[in-house]
């Protein structure tokens, strides 16, 4: 295989947000983490403002104070659940991904297979969480966590096989057919011209999967299994009025949306600068 061909092939596509597009102006770095810090902290002025200036929010509502004081004094007992949840969250997310790119990469392969696979993915992308989460709970036991492993992995299983199969067949066949007539290998044709093509792709799946899979461990705690979980003390502490400290735990479960989204956005962005251009 020959240099120029190598440098003939197309870049894989600029993710959403990496480089302005024509006629836009490019958002300076320091604005794009101060914009939402200062978003965050009028939202929990007005909050405050509500609840312990005015009166007049809801019962369930408490204030913000008292949430992290809720938060700081049971952290230990918290930290226990958002591990179970961040690892069943995390074991989907892994297994579905896993899963994802192989039907991806059958279908991609072979129109067959994905003629076949495609009316399965649609079925599992508009199934309702809360419809499947009890039966699989019921199905494998009140003490296994693997029904609610399962609900995420159907979850993050959609957006990374949708994104990397879209990403799969992204590479042109003219481009095939130059790696061909260079005496390109397959392997070689894959790390030159279909890895790197897919692979914003995949970043992009994961970091959508990552929160969808998180979303989808919570509710999965809300519909039996173990009692253990950010969702079960959750919806346990709402329901006999300790509305800060059920509060206090939903602080968890954003805290682990935000590990999860933050570190696949990091690996998306390494990803993709290591990309060729």
């Amino acid at each position: 295989m020959t240099d120029a061909a190598t440098t003939m092939l197309p870049a894989p596509p600029t993710p959403a947000g990496a480089a302005p597009g024509p006629g836009e102006r490019e958002l300076p770095s320091w604005l794009r983490w101060v914009a939402p810090v200062v978003v965050g902290i009028l939202i929990l002025a007005i909050w405050i403002f509500w609840v312990d200036v005015l009166g007049t929010a809801p019962r369930m509502l408490p204030s913000p104070i008292a949430i992290a004081e809720e938060f700081v004094r049971r952290f230990p007992i918290i930290l226990d659940d958002m591990k179970i949840t961040a690892t069943n969250a995390l074991i989907g997310l892994v297994v579905g991904s896993l899963l994802a790119l192989l039907f991806a990469g059958l279908a991609a392969a072979a129109r067959p297979v994905d003629g076949m696979l495609a009316p399965l993915v649609s079925a599992l992308a508009v199934i309702p969480i809360v419809a499947v989460t009890p039966i699989l709970n019921t199905m494998f036991g009140a003490s296994s966590q693997f029904g609610r492993q399962a609900v995420a992995t159907i979850a993050a299983f959609i957006p990374v096989f949708v994104n990397v199969l879209r990403g799969l067949r992204q590479t042109r066949p003219v481009h095939r057919d130059l790696l061909r007539s260079s005496a390109a290998s397959g392997f070689q044709t894959f790390r030159v011209l279909t890895l790197p093509t897919a692979l914003p792709y995949l970043m992009t799946g994961l970091r959508i999967a990552s929160s969808l899979a998180v979303i989808a461990a919570l509710v999965a705690e809300y519909f039996g299994g173990p009692a253990d979980g950010i969702g079960t003390a959750i919806a346990t502490y709402a329901k006999s009025g300790r509305a800060a400290l059920a509060w206090a735990y939903v602080l968890g479960g954003i805290i682990i949306g935000l590990v999860f989204f933050l570190v696949t956005s990091l690996l998306e962005r390494l990803a993709t600068r290591r990309s060729p251009a």
